[in-house]
C-alpha cells in the first residue's frame, strides 16, 4: 500500500503553514507528506486511520502526527445526508520536523522537542487539560497573523512536548514501507470499508475492488496493512460500536447490529478481545473516564 505522497508545498524549510477548515465534508484520500501535521478538529464526526489504528474522531479531537504517516479522515454518513457548508471545522498545522531543533542549542528545549517528534512518529492523540489548553491557542491562531502565529505555535510546541496526556495511534512496529502501485487500490478498500461496515460484507467483493482472487487480497491486505483483512474490518466495526455504546438510548442489541455484527455472541467476543471490556463494562467505565477508556489501540 503506498498512500498518496501528498506536496504541502510550503514555501521554505522554516516556515509554518496553518489551514483552516470550513466546508461540507472531508474529501482526502489515505495520504502521507514529509511534515508533521497538527489537527484540533472543532466540528466533525467520522473514522479515521493512522498508520495501522483505527478508530473514530469527534468534535474536540486533538492529533499530532509525524512525518510520512499515512492518515485519512472519512466522515460518518450523516454528513452525506446533509451537505452544507459549515458541517466540518477544524483548523490544521504544518511544520518541518526540524523546526524547533533549528531556533535554539538549549538541551532543556531540544530534548523534550525532540521526543515529542519522535512520539508522533506513530501518531499522537491528546486529552485532558493538555487538549484544552492547546484548542484554546488553536482557537485564536488564524492562516496569516504575523508574528503571533509564531508565538502561538511555540506555546502550543511547549504544552505538547511537556505533556503526558495522549495515547499513541500506530502500533510500534507500524511502518510505511508502501509500493507507489498500490495507492488507489488500498485507499478504494478503505473508503468502501468505511462505507460499508455496518452491513455483512463479502470478501470477494472486496477482492474484487483490487481485481484479486480472495487468497490473493488476503495476503496483499496483510502485507501492506500489517494486519489480515478480518482484524480490520473488526477494529473498525468495534471503533463503532464504541461510540454508540456511549449513547443509552441504544442497547446493546443495537449497538450489535448496527456494528454489522449479525449475532450478539460473535459481537461480545470480538469486542471483549478488542477493548479488553465486555459492552456492558465499556459503558459503565465510559460514563466516568476523564481519558480514553481501555488498552486497546481503537480506544
Amino acid at each position: 500500500m503506498k498512500p498518496q505522497l501528498i506536496d504541502i508545498n510550503l514555501p521554505g524549510s522554516k516556515t509554518i503553514q496553518i489551514k483552516k477548515l470550513d466546508t461540507a465534508y472531508l474529501t482526502s484520500p489515505l495520504h502521507f507528506h514529509q511534515l508533521c501535521e497538527l489537527v484540533w478538529v472543532e466540528k466533525s464526526f467520522g473514522k479515521r486511520i493512522v498508520g495501522d489504528h483505527v478508530d473514530n474522531f469527534e468534535a474536540g479531537d486533538l492529533v499530532l502526527m509525524g512525518p510520512n504517516l499515512p492518515h485519512i479522515w472519512k466522515n460518518d454518513e450523516a454528513f452525506q445526508h446533509e451537505i452544507k457548508e459549515g458541517n466540518v471545522k477544524s483548523t490544521v498545522i504544518y511544520f518541518p520536523p526540524d523546526f524547533l531543533l533549528n531556533l535554539t542549542d538549549e538541551q532543556n528545549i531540544l530534548a523534550p522537542t525532540a521526543e515529542l517528534i519522535k512520539r508522533s512518529a506513530r501518531g499522537l492523540r491528546f486529552y485532558g487539560e493538555t487538549s484544552k489548553k492547546v484548542t484554546k491557542i488553536l482557537a485564536g491562531m488564524s492562516e496569516n497573523n504575523g508574528f503571533k502565529k509564531i508565538i502561538y505555535f511555540l506555546q502550543t510546541m511547549e504544552i505538547l512536548s511537556t505533556s503526558q496526556e495522549y495515547k499513541y495511534l500506530a502500533s510500534l512496529s507500524f511502518k510505511n514501507q508502501y509500493d507507489e502501485k498500490d495507492t488507489k487500490r488500498i485507499n478504494d478498500v478503505y473508503q468502501f470499508l468505511m462505507h460499508n461496515f455496518h452491513r455483512n460484507v463479502e470478501l470477494k467483493e472486496v477482492a474484487d475492488l483490487c481485481n484479486m482472487t480472495t487468497n490473493s487480497f488476503c495476503r496483499f491486505f496483510k502485507n501492506r496493512t500489517q494486519k489480515s483483512f478480518t482484524q480490520f474490518l473488526n477494529e473498525l466495526r468495534i471503533g463503532h460500536a464504541c461510540k454508540l455504546i456511549q449513547d443509552e438510548s441504544y442497547s446493546i442489541s443495537d449497538v450489535c447490529y448496527q456494528s454489522g455484527y449479525n449475532n450478539l455472541p460473535n459481537f461480545n467476543k470480538f469486542f471483549k478481545s478488542i477493548t479488553g471490556f465486555t459492552p456492558s463494562q465499556y459503558r459503565k467505565k465510559s460514563k466516568f473516564a476523564d481519558s480514553p477508556v481501555g488498552s486497546s489501540p481503537l480506544l
